[in-house]
């Protein structure tokens, strides 16, 4: 396991949120986390990235308990999370902003990491010089998931990497997801497209109010009647 959490109870003052749920992500997995809005995901990530401290449990990452460890230490470490609306620096360039996603390495950014994400993302070339707010939707998202690589992570937290864009664009982003997991990043996905995230993960775990109910291979949640007729519109 590279990453997990066990017995995970978060609140928000005396609203509680997580009821004591157990994840784990094995190295070179998608896992990913479905369920309706206010299910509890995208508490998980922002817990397991420092953003939110749990009132109990642990968040694991490579064998350390990093529960209650700040961000910008935990991104150090090799978790980087892209937060939902993707959280890119507006007023800051395409490059600026890469640069930022660099910031706590140790070691020099090689040009051939610059042209991994133009492989990826090859309208981010075009867009170098631009500032990051005159971007489209779609190519805001693909800039929020090229500033995570630049940390060079272990694992990449999406938070709903899908919302606001075209289909056509929600296929590229799927593509280039499993392209990074075949790279050798491990990823855990909350998506709110439930059908895409489950032909694009591993495993996948169903929350609902705060709870894990389901949790299998996606090949036989996406066989299940249960997730059907609660999530995939049949």
């Amino acid at each position: 396991m590279i990453l997990g959490v066990r017995n995970l109870e978060v609140a928000y003052g005396n609203i509680p949120a997580l009821h004591g749920i157990n994840v784990e992500v094995q190295k070179g997995e998608i896992v990913t986390l479905i369920g309706a809005n206010g299910a509890g995901k995208t508490t998980t990530l922002r817990t397991i990235s420092g953003l939110l401290k749990p009132r109990r449990g642990e968040v694991i990452f490579d064998d350390k308990n990093i529960t209650g460890t700040k961000p910008h230490v935990i991104t150090a470490m090799g978790v980087s999370h892209v937060p939902e609306g993707r959280g890119i620096f507006a007023n800051l360039t395409v490059n600026d902003n890469l640069e930022l996603g660099a910031y706590l390495r140790k070691d020099k950014v090689t040009d051939a990491e610059y042209q991994r994400i133009y492989t990826l993302f090859p309208v981010l070339k075009e867009r170098i010089k631009q500032n990051a707010g005159t971007l489209s939707g779609g190519e805001q998202q693909m800039l929020a998931i090229s500033r995570a690589l630049m940390s060079k992570p272990a694992v990449l937290l999406l938070d709903e990497p899908s919302l606001g864009l075209a289909p056509q664009l929600v296929q590229a982003i799927f593509r280039v997801i499993k392209e990074i997991n075949a790279e050798g990043t491990t990823i855990l996905l909350v998506e709110q497209n439930a059908h895409m995230a489950l032909m694009t993960a591993h495993r996948g775990y169903v929350m609902e109010t705060g709870r894990i109910v389901l949790h299998d291979t996606t090949n036989a949640l996406l066989a299940s009647d249960r997730v059907k007729k609660a999530y995939l519109g049949g």
